[in-house]
């Protein structure tokens, strides 16, 4: 059972990953404009992230995942694209696998991700 998020938490703590891949810094307005939420909404989020200790923000504004944070925003992430790679595979379509991915990685148990990871590994050609 999760204690430490929610799938808000979890979506802000994952873009926040993906972004600092490709970005030198993030900033709320860089997690606003990929989510396409308001920059208010970002803050309050940032706020709760930093109070629950999965983000720091410097004070140039720069936010950064703590170890505890990145481990979820990690998993969240890996959720993502393997589900979305797997129903991609079966012929859903791209844009649709990556909803139903999104949906399905917050509610996964740890146990049921691993058994259908394992399942699809070991049955490829």
């Amino acid at each position: 059972m999760r204690t430490y998020s929610n799938e808000s938490s979890e979506d802000y703590l994952e873009t926040i990953l993906v972004l600092s891949r490709k970005l030198p810094a993030v900033r709320s307005v860089d997690i606003a404009n990929e989510m396409g939420f308001k920059k208010s909404s970002v803050s309050v989020a940032m706020k709760n992230l930093r109070e629950k200790n999965l983000i720091t923000v410097t004070d140039s504004g720069f936010i950064m995942l703590t170890d505890d944070g990145k481990d979820i925003a990690e998993t969240i992430y890996e959720r993502h694209v393997f589900l979305t790679d797997w129903l991609v595979s079966m012929g859903v379509d791209g844009e649709i696998a990556a909803e139903d991915a999104c949906r399905v990685e917050h509610d996964i148990s740890k146990e049921t991700f691993a058994a259908i990871k394992s399942f699809v590994e070991n049955n490829k050609n």
